[in-house]
């Protein structure tokens, strides 16, 4: 089984690896990064490890058995008690429940280690997989919005009930 790990200077070769070959695939149902993202990902890599340093967020890889990058959990704009999760799975990875496996084990964390009482998300509406997701995980629908012109769904997870 995967393991999910706090993200690490180390991570970040493979870290790469995992969104470059998953980048079409993302793209369908998520924003692109673009060019920009890949070109100056050591920078980026290098920025996120400071955010995470002064606790504005929390970013997690989940590591399969030969070192791979299999997905990410993120937990960002860390303030008053609350974050905004993300996540993304690989394409070969999907379809096992590792999804909703990490991400019920980062709101445990997000509980138990780093004091946050409530979470939210926003998914794409086209996203059926990513909805499915949240409800498994106890999130709960706040209504819809627009993420990059198309239409989405808000969420929120109160973590003061039982993780």
């Amino acid at each position: 089984m995967p393991q999910l790990q706090l993200l690490r200077f180390d991570h970040a070769p493979a870290l790469l690896a995992f969104e470059r070959e998953n980048r079409a695939y993302f793209a369908a149902s998520v924003p692109d990064r673009g060019d920009h993202y890949f070109a100056h990902f050591d920078a980026r890599h290098q920025g996120l490890m400071a955010e995470q340093a002064e606790g504005l967020c929390f970013f997690h890889v989940l590591v399969g058995s030969g070192g791979e990058v299999l997905g990410r959990v993120n937990l960002i704009d860390v303030e008053d008690g609350s974050a905004e999760l993300g996540y993304r799975i690989a394409e070969k990875a999907t379809g096992r429940g590792l999804a909703t496996a990490a991400v019920r084990e980062v709101c445990a964390l997000a509980a138990t280690e780093y004091g946050l009482t409530a979470l939210r998300a926003v998914t794409t509406v086209d996203n059926p997989g990513s909805r499915t997701v949240l409800a498994r995980t106890g999130f709960v629908s706040t209504g819809e919005i627009r993420i990059d012109g198309r239409p989405g769904v808000a969420f929120l997870r109160d973590l003061r009930e039982a993780v």
